[in-house]
């Protein structure tokens, strides 16, 4: 019997994880990127870009989640949701079980992408794509909102690390542009890497949206496939309240919601706010 195919992360030097290829359903290796998917016994499908797993079947719930139910039950009556980035359809998925809100643009660099997730990776975005309330635009995300003269209550940035095309929705620019693309009671969030392997990231992201928001944060959830312990979620408003409140208020808001959750709940909510004493001290120097 013929050995299987292994596949190694490639994101940290001297370290990191490897998966088992059951099944590769599609790799595209030019000279500008290494583009694959395919299935392992564990997780489902996987996806990976240029060394790094992007998401996997098994635990994307947990990041989508997160990033989304978060800042929109935190924000309590958002109408107009912006994602940037978020091609293969997950955010959209979760976004759009919010039935209180009436609009939601997902700004995508490249149209490629939404098509290929929805042929390689369906139960992603799960129909999403059909929701009336949803509108795609093709553009780059920092271009979008330097243009853009639409109102968002909650704004997504679904982004890969800060390298390569990633790298320009870390920097002050677009935050900036998010900031004026914002209502008065609007939430940003944004991934923000496994603080403890990619603290700096933190930190940077830390100083520069604090030019542009009165309230500037992290919140956590430990995904499994992003190795090294807890992920770390950009939070910013110019409302503190909106990041205190209490499990009872959430609770409402949930249950009005009905929402059907397999990782988010009000008490995950508030405790996801308590962060790590390395990276408070980091924070603060």
């Amino acid at each position: 019997m013929a050995e299987k195919e292994m596949w190694y992360e490639t994101l940290h030097a001297g370290f990191g994880q490897y998966f088992a290829v059951d099944k590769v359903l599609y790799r595209e290796k030019t000279g500008h990127q290494d583009l694959v998917i395919f299935e392992n016994a564990a997780l489902g499908r996987v996806m990976a870009l240029d060394g790094v797993v992007q998401t996997t079947e098994r635990d994307e719930f947990i990041y989508h989640e997160m990033m989304t139910h978060v800042p929109l039950l935190a924000q309590g009556a958002a109408k107009r949701v912006l994602i940037i980035g978020g091609g293969d359809g997950a955010m959209l998925r979760e976004v759009s079980r919010h039935k209180s809100v009436e609009h939601i643009t997902m700004v995508e660099i490249d149209a490629g992408v939404v098509t290929f997730c929805k042929q390689y990776l369906p139960n992603h975005s799960a129909g999403a794509y059909d929701d009336p309330r949803f509108s795609l635009v093709i553009d780059d995300g920092v271009n979008y909102v330097r243009h853009c003269q639409d109102k968002f209550d909650v704004i997504i940035s679904d982004c890969t690390d800060p390298i390569g095309p990633g790298e320009s929705l870390f920097t002050s620019e677009f935050y900036e542009g998010c900031r004026r693309c914002l209502n008065e009671d609007g939430i940003f969030v944004a991934q923000n890497g496994v603080c403890f392997l990619q603290q700096d990231e933190a930190v940077n992201s830390h100083r520069k949206l604090s030019h542009y928001f009165g309230d500037v944060s992290f919140y956590q959830a430990a995904i499994p496939t992003y190795y090294g312990g807890i992920m770390t979620f950009a939070w910013a408003s110019n409302n503190p309240a909106l990041r205190q409140l209490d499990k009872a208020t959430l609770q409402a808001r949930f249950d009005a919601a009905n929402l059907n959750c397999r990782y988010y709940n009000p008490a995950i909510h508030t405790g996801s706010f308590a962060l790590p004493q390395y990276l408070l001290n980091a924070l603060a120097n």
